[in-house]
């Protein structure tokens, strides 16, 4: 047979309810002592917290439980909360009380919140939700009979003991991780982890957050959409502040973040309040934070710490307090090793970091995407555009292949899916524009410095199967390319390109080395070369 715990209630003296001073007051419902009269209910103990002011009351209240319940016993504990009606002050006595309580795994602990003020109450309820008060909320009340012990109620705040409560909150992390993503059925498992875990931090915090990624990979939307989701959840009041590092220069960038006085520097003929300003109660979004100056680095780090800065010409401090989100796409921790980047800056605004991939690192979230663009176009033209089923297969084989490198990530997707959808013809993107919008891509991510050889393997083998290449494959037939457009013939390429093992060999046909090379890719000399 189980051994029941003992059972202790932990609760506060109600110094109205509890009152009975007078002979009658067994013919009223006291809280306090009605919670003893339970007769489902064996206290154990009963730790009767009072004010200094009321040690008279609890002295009796101590006596009529030990009336009613000879086996409880009563611990009373004299607290001076100050004003019972300073949510501060009250916490602070009761926190400090959870702190220095002993508590033994061995008992069952009830938390009675129908006494005291509702400061009080609220205080008990947040140290027994925090855990730093280990036991369940009870809750009593009278009969209409208020001689009679009334009822009482017992609430159990470990949620993952509700089951409805707890599908309920993973249907709405699931439903928030799914606007972050703006709707996007995205695949890659290591982007959707990623996705939930911003989501979770993201209401949970008003700490700044970090997002890094390179150019194009999402980082300004997405912060627009944590932001977004924060009005959603009630968890900011004031507004979306954007602002591209990059454009600010000079004063114009102290003055455009932290605002001026009128004559402060020529030009500034009246006030400016500045974004930080604007952005009170809500979220500044700073893109590319690496190109911030140094001076405007460390007046961005007091309004963190502080949450007050200096406006340009002014000797009165402003205040703002505002949640920042800070985008780049540099290495942030090269830049303080170069002296470009402030370390102290850095490690405020580092606390939450997350790197955003990519599109080529992510091939099979292109096909969603590419569907969320095709939506977004006929939102802004009102035009529906679809692929045929051949230039959709021929576009996303291209779009996921290893060489398609995507260098512009989203934009270079968005960009792409615009120029088909204008040429369409009947609303429909045909094979003949895919293929010209492969030749187009393929061109905007070559390398300046490679762009003749690269320019010469997408001529030969055209962009569909040169983006399908291996990179290792690519770059050494580039190389072979590149040499035989310069030989006067196929021995002399063939010489040229084996020169090093010519020597090592009893006999040797490079040519015919040189010709079987070509043809594992479907060439022949004569074919790109004219001779």
């Amino acid at each position: 047979m189980d051994k029941i715990s003992p059972t202790v209630v932990i609760g506060l003296l109600g110094t109205t309810l509890d009152q009975g001073k007078s002979p009658d007051r067994w013919q009223t419902w006291r809280p306090t002592v009605s919670i003893c009269r339970q007769p489902d209910l064996i206290v154990s103990r009963f730790e009767l917290i009072h004010g200094r002011r009321d040690a008279s009351l609890a002295e009796l209240i101590r006596r009529d439980i030990q009336t009613v319940s000879p086996e409880t016993e009563v611990r009373l504990h004299a607290i001076d909360f100050g004003d019972p009606w300073d949510f501060e002050a009250v916490y602070e006595a009761l926190f400090g009380f959870a702190q220095s309580y002993v508590f033994d795994d061995a008992e069952d602990y009830l938390i009675h919140i129908t006494t005291g003020t509702h400061v009080a109450q609220i205080c008990l309820f947040l140290l027994t939700e925090a855990r730093w008060l280990p036991g369940r909320l009870l809750q009593a009340s009278p009969d209409r009979d208020r001689s009679a012990p009334g009822k009482i109620a017992l609430i159990d705040l470990d949620l993952s003991r509700y089951d409805g409560i707890a599908s309920r909150f993973q249907q709405v992390q699931r439903e928030g991780a799914s606007f972050l993503k703006g709707g996007i059925e995205t695949r890659n498992v290591a982007f959707n982890r990623l996705i939930d875990r911003i989501e979770q931090v993201a209401i949970a915090t008003r700490d700044p957050l970090l997002l890094m990624g390179p150019t194009g990979a999402g980082k300004s939307r997405l912060a627009k959409r944590i932001f977004e989701l924060k009005k959603v959840r009630h968890a900011v009041k004031g507004e979306f502040v954007d602002v591209n590092c990059a454009t600010l220069r000079g004063d114009g960038a102290m003055s455009t973040l932290f605002g001026h006085t009128r004559g402060a520097f020529t030009g500034a003929l009246k006030d400016r309040q500045g974004l930080l300003r604007t952005a009170d109660g809500g979220v500044l979004f700073l893109d590319e934070i690496g190109e911030l100056g140094l001076d405007e680095q460390a007046m961005l780090l007091r309004a963190l710490e502080d949450k007050t800065f200096l406006p340009m010409g002014s000797d009165r401090e402003s205040r703002s307090d505002f949640q920042l989100i800070a985008g780049t796409n540099r290495d942030l921790l090269e830049a303080v090793r170069n002296g470009r980047f402030r370390e102290d800056l850095l490690a405020r605004i580092n606390l939450w970091t997350f790197t955003l991939p990519g599109l080529q690192a992510r091939p099979e979230d292109i096909e969603p995407n590419l569907q969320f663009e095709l939506d977004q176009y006929a939102q802004k033209t009102g035009r529906q555009i679809t692929f045929s089923k051949e230039a959709r297969k021929k576009f996303l084989d291209f779009a996921r292949a290893p060489g398609s490198a995507w260098k512009g990530n989203f934009r270079d997707l968005n960009a792409a899916v615009s120029r088909m959808a204008t040429l369409s013809i009947g609303g429909r993107i045909s094979v003949e524009t895919v293929e010209e919008e492969m030749g187009r891509l393929v061109d905007s991510w070559a390398d300046p410095r490679k762009a003749s050889d690269e320019d010469t393997l997408i001529e030969v083998l055209g962009p569909e199967r040169a983006a399908q290449m291996d990179l290792f494959d690519r770059a050494q037939l580039n190389q072979v390319l590149a040499v035989c457009r310069r030989s006067r013939s196929l021995s002399e390429a063939g010489r040229i390109l084996f020169s090093a093992s010519i020597g090592r060999k009893a006999s040797t046909n490079d040519a015919d080395r040189l010709r079987k090379y070509l043809a594992r890719f479907g060439l022949d000399w004569a074919q790109f070369t004219g001779g």
